[in-house]
């Protein structure tokens, strides 16, 4: 499905997340890399150790999420926009995903935005929590977005109403 729609399977989905044990511990890195390409600057990003070093340039990154402490550095250095950081400890009723979002107007903090599926479709409302845009993300905004725990998964983009 993915080498003819861009768009993953749930199966492959589900293993880029980490189990539910981990997910309730606190914000942790997502890595949907599915295809073998020259590219390694979440390894180089990553201060924890987290994402562990290619063998070759070409490998899938390999993640060890025990070591990973959400911190999106990762996120805005993956020139794919592969990665996410998502946090089911936000709150009884949401999860906090951290997204990297390279659109104009950046959304602000508050506003109510749509969550979008891998294939671009509405999944459900989402509240922009906060918005970071510094040096130090090479050029990627990151937008933290609330969403209710059900969708954490599912959500993957956002798109701004008007």
């Amino acid at each position: 499905m993915l080498a003819v729609t861009g768009v993953p399977t749930p199966e492959q989905v589900e293993k880029a997340f980490p189990c539910q044990e981990r997910l309730n511990e606190g914000p942790v890195v997502v890595v949907e890399c599915y295809q073998s390409i020259p590219c390694n600057p979440c390894y180089t990003a990553c201060k924890t150790g987290a994402i562990k070093e290619f063998e070759d340039i070409n490998d899938l990154p390999s993640v060890d999420h025990s070591l990973c402490n959400g911190c999106s550095l990762c996120v805005s250095n993956c020139p794919g926009l592969a990665i996410m950081v998502v946090d089911n400890t936000y709150s009884e009723e949401e999860a906090l995903v951290k997204l990297p979002y390279e659109f104009l107007p950046l959304p602000a903090v508050g506003e109510v935005v749509k969550g979008l599926d891998r294939a671009g479709n509405e999944v459900c409302e989402a509240k922009v929590v906060k918005v970071q845009n510094s040096k130090a993300l090479d050029k990627t905004p990151i937008v933290s977005i609330a969403v209710k725990k059900e969708f954490m998964k599912q959500v993957r983009n956002i798109r701004m109403e008007g």
